[in-house]
This record gives C-alpha cells, structure tokens and sequence, in this order.
C-alpha cells in the first residue's frame, strides 16, 4: 500500500480530485478495515537514503556468512545519553474521577528538565569494558585518551590477536588523530554503514540498561544517583544475555538483505 501515512481527509480529498466522487471518512476508514488496515503508530527509524540501503545491503552481504566465532572477535561499542526524567507517554495512573490531582497521580517533573548523563561502553562475548562517564563534549582527542587508549586497546588485547573494534561514524569517532592512533595502534577497525544502529547489538543493551534502572522506586534523584544506578545495572547485566544479542548478528544480516537494505526489526 502507498502512502501509509496518509489521513482519512488526505483520502477523500483525493478521491474527490481524482474521481469526482464523493465519500465520507467513515466510509473510507470502513473500507480500509475490511482489508485488515488499521491505524497504528508508526515505528520509530533513521533515515535512509538509497546510498544507506546500498551501503548496508554491501555490508550484510560481506558478513552474513560470518560464523559466531568470528562475531567473538568483536568489541562492539558505543556512546549513549541517559536522561534523569525520561519522556514516557505509556506511564499511567490508578485514578478515580475527580481525583485528577490527588496525591500520587501527579507525574511530577522539573521545570526546565532534570538533565542527562552520556556513558560509553563496549561488549563482546568474551568480557564487557567499564561503564564510562562521558563529561561535556566528546571529541577526537578526547575520545582517543579516555576511551580508545586505557579502555579499548586493553579489551582488545584481552579479546585476542585477531580481534576487531567496531564504532559508529560519529564525527569524533574519525577523526584524523583517532585514525593516526588506531594505525599506529595496529587495531583492526570494522567498517561500519552509517545510520545503522539497528545492526549494532549494542543499542539493545542500551534499552536492558534503561528498562532496569526504571525499575527502580523511587526514580533517581539527581543525575550522581542515575550515574550510579546505571554502573551497578551495567555489572548486573548476565553474560548469556549479551552473547545472544551478538549471537543474532547473522539474523541481522539477513533481515537487513531481505528488506533491501531497509529497516529491520532490531
């Protein structure tokens, strides 16, 4: 079907261009019902353009084929931005009515927000790197002295002579001293297809971490406490639950071919 995002009115008013008939948007919404077409929200994703789809249908076709062995090789990593109080539209209350603003049903929130914490952090199926606190603006250099030297040449060596970092194409991240670095480092760096987090096993840790720090109550109360409970949550996740993440790096691979370079579940 084209142009699902197209309204009820948007519907009629092309009808009523195109064919000069006519119709009411029940009519229409009923007509859609019988083919099984409901109103739904869309899924979130990043753009992606043909040179995207191209790039990644290249990549999942150069590594599809890898076997989980090789996928053992990798360090896989990223940065990620934790906010103190996270925009949810799902939360509900237990109310009557009329007790719209009792004690209890208010969702308290700060008037110009609560703030965020940025961590970074990588996982194999072999060993995970600490949770680091990113303060500020991350760059090259940065990136290259707090990151890449006391954390990622260590996991790397400790994965084995033929491992591989992958790492997005933030701009940090390829920098020219980044690049100088990593050569004279001698690190085996994966290419990577830009906007393609849905690749990286690395984002569903991100959403673990979330899910479990918003299981506690109450919520954190300043970002120290955020930044503590998503280090203690980090050690907490079990070791079987980020090898299967990497485990369905092939299913990746092939979902991604199957949608023609396109979004995928993940």
């Amino acid at each position: 079907m084209q142009q699902r995002m197209a309204t009820t009115n948007n519907i009629r008013q092309h009808l009523q261009a195109t064919t000069k008939t006519v119709v009411s948007g029940q009519m229409i919404r009923n007509h859609l019902h019988n083919f099984g077409l409901r109103a739904r929200r869309p899924v979130q994703g990043t753009t992606l353009t043909a040179n995207h789809r191209a790039a990644r249908r290249a990549w999942c076709t150069q590594h599809v084929r890898w076997q989980r062995q090789q996928w053992a090789q990798v360090l896989f990593t990223d940065e990620s931005r934790f906010c103190l109080e996270p925009a949810d539209g799902h939360i509900r209350v237990w109310r009557r009515r009329g007790e719209r603003f009792v004690e209890g049903a208010v969702l308290e929130r700060q008037r110009f927000g609560g703030g965020s914490v940025m961590v970074w952090r990588g996982i194999s199926t072999r060993l995970r790197t600490p949770l680091y606190h990113v303060v500020g603006n991350l760059t090259g250099v940065r990136y290259q002295n707090e990151i890449l030297q006391p954390l990622v040449v260590p996991a790397l060596q400790a994965i084995g002579p033929r491992a591989i970092l992958q790492d997005d194409n933030a701009p940090p991240h390829r920098s020219a001293a980044v690049n100088t670095f990593l050569q004279q480092a001698r690190v085996n760096r994966m290419l990577w297809p830009a906007n393609s987090p849905d690749l990286n096993p690395i984002e569903h840790m991100w959403d673990e971490l979330c899910r479990r720090v918003q299981q506690h109550h109450p919520p954190p109360a300043n970002l120290g406490q955020l930044l503590q409970w998503l280090q203690q949550e980090w050690n907490g996740v079990p070791r079987a639950f980020i090898c299967n993440l990497i485990h369905s790096m092939r299913q990746r691979c092939v979902e991604c071919l199957a949608h023609n370079g396109g979004h995928t579940r993940y």
